[in-house]
């Protein structure tokens, strides 16, 4: 009953700020500094501790069916909090059961293949949550906000005319749907942050010397590309924001409900699997039971 009580709460928040229909969903609709109605961050805390420890049950059942993976995808801008998010929401489930991929600039391997190649190749196997901080997407934010990103790909000139942005769209949602229908559930997250807030994480960075190493002075020169960005990222969730795998945008303003939302959303996503522990075969709980007395027969 209190697991149902809490789906339900799970699903109500994270409905407030999923996007499925990406045609119709303007990024001039969304507040980063909306907090969702929750009265307080002390509010919200409690809430997340209480997402936790439902994650860690749902994790474990999903490990022990070993019939489903989820790919859990985290974008935004610098700052914006996709670390902290990472640590903070999956902080209670097993690490046997879940992995984290961060992409960086390509290497040369890598630009040989094709775009989705690296990630393909690392997607979680059944049972298990992967989580890519940053992903395949960059492909279509900061290589069309720095179009010599694509030249240095190498491709040929046939297939980088004007129409490659909507090319990719269609790739990426062919290969999500591809991965949805062999078991992979995505839930995809798009951390808003806004340009004020990044610059105050930007400061506290430099003030902080244990923070120092978490700042690029390319961090600060992306800045400048700050609209172009905004103008990447609508399109590409308009692009691709699907009913199977769907974005949220996560007001990212506040880490402490940005969490929450995140731990909302991807709980939801679990409460739909219809996950349970495995039942034993009549012949394997004839043998545990042989087992059992046989350790309980060592007392005398």
């Amino acid at each position: 009953m209190k697991t149902r009580r809490a789906l339900k709460e799970m699903t109500r928040l994270a409905d407030r700020h999923r996007v499925q229909k990406g045609h119709k969903w303007s990024l001039e609709d969304a507040d980063p500094a909306d907090t969702g109605g929750v009265p307080s961050k002390g509010h919200g805390e409690k809430l997340l501790e209480k997402s936790i420890d439902l994650l860690r049950e749902m994790q474990e059942m999903l490990y022990a069916q070993d019939r489903w993976a989820v790919l859990l995808i985290l974008q935004g801008m610098d700052a914006g909090g996709k670390d902290s998010t990472i640590k903070h929401v999956m902080s209670g489930v097993n690490p046997q059961g879940c992995e984290v991929h961060s992409f960086k600039a390509p290497s040369h391997e890598e630009l040989d293949h094709d775009f989705l190649w690296r990630a393909h190749r690392v997607c979680p196997e059944r049972g298990r949550i992967g989580i890519f901080n940053r992903s395949y997407y960059e492909e279509v934010l900061v290589v069309r906000v720095h179009p010599e990103l694509l030249e240095a790909q190498r491709l040929p000139d046939a297939v980088t005319d004007k129409h490659v942005w909507d090319d990719r769209y269609e790739d990426i949602n062919a290969f999500e749907r591809y991965l949805t229908r062999n078991g992979t559930v995505i839930r995809k997250f798009f951390l808003h942050l806004s340009k004020e807030e990044q610059r105050q994480r930007f400061l506290a960075r430099l003030e902080d010397p244990a923070k120092n190493w978490k700042f690029s002075e390319n961090d600060v020169k992306e800045r400048e590309s700050w609209s172009d960005y905004q103008d990447a990222y609508e399109a590409a969730l308009q692009a691709t924001a699907t009913k199977h795998a769907p974005w949220y945008v996560v007001p990212a303003d506040h880490k402490w409900y940005a969490h929450l939302v995140v731990a909302s959303a991807i709980i939801e996503a679990l409460g739909d699997l219809d996950l349970a522990f495995p039942e034993t075969a009549k012949g394997k709980r004839k043998e545990l039971r042989k087992v059992r007395d046989a350790l309980l027969a060592e007392k005398d």
